[in-house]
């Protein structure tokens, strides 16, 4: 009886309080969800370079590697954004504030549709410039050009289902996102077949089939939330920006949205560089190796999202040593999948990399790359739960300067560094992650033990 009300809790959409109960069950009931919508968005994104590489060649799967650090690049200031809006939400949740709610939605998504009106209209204008910057492979001009002009044209998509899913997340409520990131995965990869298999669009087409099926989803998101109770009506009338809210939005928000660029763009320095090294296969290992690493940090990614939501509502309502605990929880369980992870990475990459493409040679490259990678798939255990902690503290502007050390002090000077020495390979190339992931770690601890996570600056 108790195993099926843990299963009927977990698919149980709508909002929920996280302030009491057993920790280690309502967080692992929070993260399922979590990990299974990070999971369809691993496979989302994943099905572009599996459909590509099975319909086109490495220059179409170069295309589609660069195209989507870059793409992810833009997106992840919003992801960012809305996060800090979910951890604002969370904590307004906590502390029963309902009108406040009502005001920083209405500012969120506002702020959303300016920022991708912006952006749909001024990138456009300089793909040529933004392509070569990337250091994208001759062979894979063209292609990576038009993935990312299409992508930029459909943005405002890609900014309405990342704001929705934080909405829904902000109230405890991990189901509702589970359910449309599914529908967003079913759509595009029946998208995918039709335009890249089908229509022989190559990478271009892989771009508008992602646009069109984040743009149903949000659209199903929209209808759903205006039926259920989530504090808010959206009608024009309550869209505008509160200048207090907005501040409060950008403090929060902002440094998550910045911290995600720049751990983007120390992706596309490392991109480049094999890129240089080893043309349009080194990239599409590397490329390859994104991918699959969005499958292995899911668990560690789940787990970040639910402590950071539900530490965000203990913190709200008063109860650090809740919020502590949770996070020690979600850490520990985590760290479990990470070592089976790695295992199965190091000493099985083979069959993992021919789900992407049945080229020989690009296989043994991702290999040799892959290898060196999966220890990271221990490491970031530690680190994104612990992320996770801070954020849903409101230490966002902390977490921010981390991820940027461990970007451009370690993970940038170690991938020039290890490229550069003789003999250099992909499995060389490949320890610069896990080193930029230690040194974020220990950062992390010493912040921990100082205590200044508890301080109120950060708290609504």
């Amino acid at each position: 009886m108790q195993l099926k009300e843990f299963f009927k809790n977990i698919f149980k959409s709508g909002a929920k309080p996280l302030t009491e109960g057993n920790i280690p069950i309502q967080l692992t009931q929070f993260a399922i969800p979590f990990m299974a919508a990070n999971f369809l968005q691993a496979l989302y994104g994943a099905a572009d370079m599996i459909i590509v590489g099975q319909f086109t060649d490495a220059a179409g799967l170069s295309a589609v590697a660069i195209g989507s650090q870059f793409v992810f690049m833009i997106n992840s200031v919003v992801i960012g954004l809305a996060i800090g809006g979910s951890i604002i939400i969370g904590q307004l949740y906590g502390a029963g504030e309902y009108e406040e709610i009502k005001g920083t939605i209405g500012t969120m998504l506002t702020l959303f549709g300016i920022m991708s009106l912006a952006i749909m209209l001024i990138l456009p204008l300089f793909m040529d410039g933004i392509v070569t910057l990337l250091g994208t492979p001759q062979a894979a001009f063209s292609a990576a050009k038009g993935y990312i002009t299409i992508n930029m044209i459909g943005i405002s998509t890609m900014f309405a289902y990342n704001a929705l899913a934080a909405i829904f997340r902000g109230f405890g409520d991990s189901t509702s996102p589970l359910i449309f990131v599914g529908v967003a995965c079913a759509a595009n990869i029946v998208g995918d077949l039709l335009l890249v298999g089908f229509f022989k669009m190559g990478a271009q087409g892989a771009a508008l089939a992602t646009v069109l099926a984040q743009g149903l989803s949000a659209v199903l998101s929209v209808i759903y939330a205006k039926r259920a109770d989530y504090k808010f009506d959206f009608k024009l009338s309550s869209m505008r920006i509160e200048r207090g809210k907005l501040k409060r939005l950008m403090r929060i928000g902002l440094p998550m949205g910045v911290q995600f660029s720049l751990t983007s763009i120390s992706f596309m320095f490392i991109m480049a560089t094999v890129s240089r090294m080893g043309g349009v296969v080194a990239s599409a290992a590397v490329g390859i190796t994104s991918k699959v690493n969005g499958f292995t940090m899911l668990p560690p990614m789940s787990f970040c999202g639910a402590i950071s939501g539900m530490v965000a509502q203990n913190i709200g309502a008063r109860k650090p040593g809740r919020a502590r605990l949770t996070m020690l929880w979600g850490t520990a369980i985590s760290v479990c999948f990470g070592i089976a992870t790695f295992i199965l990475l190091f000493f099985f990459p083979h069959p993992v990399i021919r789900i992407f493409t049945p080229d020989s040679t690009l296989i043994d490259a991702t290999s040799r790359y892959l290898r060196s990678f999966s220890i990271d798939c221990v490491l970031v255990c530690l680190f994104f739960c612990m992320n996770g902690f801070f954020n849903g503290c409101g230490k966002t502007s902390y977490t921010m300067l981390n991820n940027a050390v461990s970007a451009f002090m370690v993970r940038v000077p170690a991938t020039w560094i290890l490229s550069s020495v003789h003999g250099a390979s992909l499995f060389t190339i490949g320890f610069a992650a896990p080193i930029a992931t230690a040194e974020a770690i220990l950062c992390h601890i010493l912040y921990f033990k100082s205590g200044r996570w508890r301080n109120k600056k950060g708290v609504i």
